[in-house]
């Protein structure tokens, strides 16, 4: 394929993808991966909530459970800011069943939350890349696309809950993916998204976790994108994951199970 085509096809397909990071990743402010081959967990759909109610996290012990830079290798770690924020009723989806993927996606807490902390997680360039950006404008190539892109970008929301509230949140999210595995619209801030399917994945951590690959689709081109949800105790963690150079199918996308399981280490 010529390189003007291979960089129109990828960047048709990253804009589908690309809408639904807009809002979630667009502002600014100042443990080893799990290999998730256990048969264990929420990836069978099985729920492990407590007997008893766990006690929420304040907004301060959930600040120091959050990610701060060093926890994770090779990434840049930071606060969120006001534009990352989306209200809870700023999600629109055509399906109401299908609300509580959408909240994921966007970071946005499931009812009865008690306090709220974001970070936004990106891979730090490598240093033995071959081509920049300029090089990509320049058209140089399928290979510049991959070497400037292939960076993936995670969205991380810890939300703490009372009581029975987490593992409830929990399981109505893991619901709504099965419910709504053969799709749906979403749309924030008047931009529709159109998610064509979501592929449950195999993760461990925490008391529970589940993970999938959403698969959206703009103009007759798909874009991955990775979401994984994490419950320790009542705090419920959700991943938005993302990589350019993978929504133009030219490397493998994995879940961010590194930042996965440096965050289920901080909660522990």
């Amino acid at each position: 394929m010529r390189a003007t085509a291979v960089r129109r096809t990828a960047l048709a397909a990253s804009a589908a993808a690309l809408a639904l990071l807009a809002t979630a990743c667009g502002g600014s402010s100042d443990a080893d991966a799990k290999d998730g081959k256990d048969e264990k967990g929420a990836a069978n759909g099985s729920s492990s909530a407590p007997k008893t109610p766990a006690k929420a996290l304040t907004a301060a012990e959930l600040e120091t459970a959050a990610l701060a830079q060093g926890d994770v290798k090779d990434t840049k770690i930071t606060k969120t800011g006001p534009a990352d924020e989306v209200p809870a009723d700023g999600v629109k989806v055509d399906k109401e069943a299908c609300l509580p993927v959408a909240h994921a996606m966007y970071g946005v807490a499931q009812k009865d939350a008690v306090a709220t902390t974001k970070r936004k997680v990106i891979d730090e360039p490598k240093a033995d890349g071959k081509k920049s950006l300029e090089d990509v404008a320049k058209g140089e190539g399928a290979d510049a696309f991959k070497d400037a892109f292939n960076l993936t970008s995670t969205f991380v929301a810890l939300h703490s809950y009372e009581g029975t509230a987490g593992p409830d949140a929990f399981t109505a999210l893991k619901k709504a993916a099965v419910d709504c595995a053969g799709g749906f619209t979403a749309t924030v801030a008047g931009t529709p998204t159109k998610v064509v399917s979501m592929a449950e994945e195999k993760i461990t951590g925490g008391d529970e976790a589940v993970a999938w690959t959403v698969t959206s689709e703009s103009d007759g081109a798909t874009a991955p994108v990775k979401l994984v949800a994490l419950r320790k105790g009542s705090s419920v963690a959700t991943f938005f994951a993302f990589n350019l150079a993978a929504a133009g199918g030219d490397v493998k996308f994995e879940l961010p199970t590194a930042v996965v399981a440096a965050q289920d280490k901080k909660l522990a």
